[in-house]
């Protein structure tokens, strides 16, 4: 059975910090082996100069990771970042971001996933990411 986006929406609001919580993301589609979540913008999350920050970026794509491993497992279960590597390209401003994690290999105790982030007006790379986790059940 696959995940609905709103049941993919749930396992943010159940397992995340709120902190995460308050970055406001959502679930906007999901596939196999992949999800694509929405950073919208908030000049909470920028900095001087206006960009949106590197933090808030690599949450985001740590937090993608997740939802794209628990639709690909069919539910949520515990796991836990090994590993994440982020190059930034571009500045985004006053835009939203689209966050696309895509599973590159799911093993039983490992997920490796690449992460592409792009602004939601212009469809420019903002920044790539990659990242490794242990799971854990």
């Amino acid at each position: 059975m696959t995940m609905t986006t709103a049941e993919a929406d749930k396992i943010l609001s159940a397992n995340f910090a709120p902190w995460v919580l308050d970055l406001g993301l959502t679930v906007e589609e999901l596939g196999e082996g992949r999800a694509t979540l929405r950073l919208p913008w908030s000049d909470r999350l920028s900095r001087e100069g206006g960009g949106l920050s590197g933090q808030a970026l690599m949450a985001a794509a740590d937090t993608a990771t997740v939802i794209a491993v628990s639709a690909a497992r069919g539910g949520y279960g515990p796991m836990t970042t090994v590993q994440q590597s982020t190059s930034f390209q571009r500045a985004v401003t006053g835009s939203d971001v689209l966050i696309e994690a895509v599973l590159t290999k799911l093993g039983r105790r490992m997920a490796f996933a690449d992460i592409t982030m792009t602004d939601g007006s212009t469809g420019e790379l903002a920044a790539r990411a990659s990242t490794v986790y242990a799971l854990l059940g």
